[in-house]
Parts: structure tokens; C-alpha cells; sequence
């Protein structure tokens, strides 16, 4: 009898753990599917975020070259759209730099510094970068709100 009884008790503890294996699992599975859910319907909404976003610069004038150690290659554009709009944005933004074309830019030199020495003033390519974007999303702001830079001579 006490063969039986260790036998079903082992038998019934199996069973047990098995039950509340499945239950871990279906609340598993239904609390991602809820997450996913919620997910998707906050990316129907309006959201403000920032991304970091790659830039290039293009067409420094005549022969000269850009002094690239004080140009960032990305810079933080904050955002407000749909949150589909957003994600598209954050998930091509390696794929695709904005392209900043120095002969279509006003940079101005600046007044403390070397005769090479420029500055831009970002909120002035709001339009362009966004403009190169095609989204729906508004530019908000840029940060750097300054971007220095310099011009060498061409050694070729």
C-alpha cells in the first residue's frame, strides 16, 4: 500500500508541477501579448522624442577641406509625431545621413578665432533637415544649437 501511496503522490506532484508550468506559460504569453497591444496603440499617438541622427557636410567652398575633428557626425533632432512616423525615423536613421551642403548654407566666421574658424546656427536648417527627412514628424529642435567648424587647404 505504501507503494501505491508513493507511487501516486510522486504521480500527483508531476501533475501539479506540470499545471503550474502551463499557467506560467499562458500568463507569459498573454502578458507580451498585452505589452504588444499597448505598444501598438501608443504608436498611434502623438509623441515628442529626440533621436540621434547621422549628418554629413558637403561642398566646403573652393579647394578647401573641412577640418573634420570639430564637425559631430550625428546630431540630436527632437521630434513631435505619430509614433509611427518616429520609429520609422529612429529605425533608418543609420541607413540614410542628412546631407548639409556648405555652398547652400550661411555659416559665418567667427569673431574671436582663427581666419578659418565658421559657425552655423542649427535652427537655421530646421527646414532642410527636415525637408530630407520625408516624415510627418515636426522638428522641434536641434542640438548642437551651434555647430563650429574650419576650413584647411586642400594638400592635393
Amino acid at each position: 500500500m505504501s507503494k501505491k501511496d508513493g507511487i501516486q503522490s510522486d504521480r500527483s506532484s508531476k501533475k501539479g508541477a506540470n499545471a503550474l508550468r502551463d499557467r506560467i506559460l499562458i500568463f507569459t504569453v498573454f502578458l507580451f501579448l498585452s505589452f504588444i497591444f499597448w505598444y501598438l496603440n501608443s504608436l498611434g499617438k502623438n509623441l515628442e522624442t529626440d533621436i540621434r541622427y547621422p549628418v554629413r557636410f558637403i561642398n566646403p567652398p573652393g579647394d578647401d577641406v573641412l577640418a573634420e575633428d570639430k564637425l559631430p557626425s550625428k546630431l540630436n533632432l527632437y521630434l513631435t509625431g505619430p509614433g509611427y512616423s518616429i520609429l520609422d525615423l529612429k529605425m533608418s536613421a543609420n541607413r540614410a545621413p542628412v546631407i548639409i551642403d556648405l555652398s547652400q548654407v550661411s555659416y559665418r566666421p567667427v569673431q574671436s578665432g582663427e581666419p578659418s574658424d565658421y559657425f552655423i546656427v542649427t535652427s537655421a536648417l530646421v527646414g532642410d533637415i527636415g525637408s530630407q527627412l520625408k516624415s510627418v514628424c515636426k522638428i522641434t529642435g536641434v542640438k548642437p544649437d551651434t555647430l563650429f567648424f574650419s576650413f584647411e587647404k586642400s594638400t592635393d
